[in-house]
């Protein structure tokens, strides 16, 4: 298991109007997220990126969220039932050991991986499931919040992705974090 896990209540902070003002979800995603594609998303909490990343797929595309605590998932289903998204969210509990990802080797054309890598028990476990289930040229978006993360862990996390077989791209600036666009050859 992870040092530490961000505990399921916490989860209504993370979901809080005001953490708009300092990474709106409406401004950083469609950079990465088009109409139709299968997003997955590691760690989606109660869904603040979720349901947004979910209103740009469309109807025809997909948001896979994976989470390792079943209340998160609980409280994300809630929250895409009534914003009317549940039919293009799927969501799957993870396991300690593996995001339990069967089904989607090479069907993803983007990962969101914000502010979680450092709750992993293992990073290279994780870039080499992402890798796994992303399509050939897709991107992985890598946040690490300040606060928690070092810039020498965020290093590490980076080599790790490198070792996954990922080229680290652009480094977009995002408030409060660490960043980097993360591509599949």
């Amino acid at each position: 298991m992870a040092k530490r896990v961000c505990p399921w209540w916490h989860g209504y902070y993370l979901i809080s109007p005001m953490r708009r003002w300092i990474q709106n979800p409406d401004k950083l995603l469609p950079r990465y997220v088009k109409e139709g594609m299968t997003v997955l998303e590691p760690g989606p909490g109660m869904g603040f990126f979720t349901l947004p990343m979910a209103r740009l797929v469309g109807a025809a595309g997909r948001v896979v969220a994976v989470d390792i605590q079943a209340r998160m998932l609980d409280n994300l289903r809630r929250r895409a039932a009534k914003a009317d998204l549940s039919e293009r969210i799927e969501t799957r509990l993870a396991q300690e050991e593996t995001l339990g990802l069967d089904g989607l080797k090479g069907a993803v054309d983007f990962v969101l991986a914000f502010a979680m890598v450092h709750e992993m028990p293992s990073a290279e476990a994780f870039f080499r499931e992402a890798a796994a289930a992303l399509k050939p040229g897709g991107e992985l978006l890598l946040a690490e919040p300040g606060g928690h993360v070092t810039p020498e862990t965020f290093e590490r996390e980076l080599a790790a992705a490198g070792a996954a077989g990922f080229a680290v791209g652009e480094r977009p600036v995002i408030r409060k974090c660490m960043a980097a666009v993360l591509r599949k050859p």
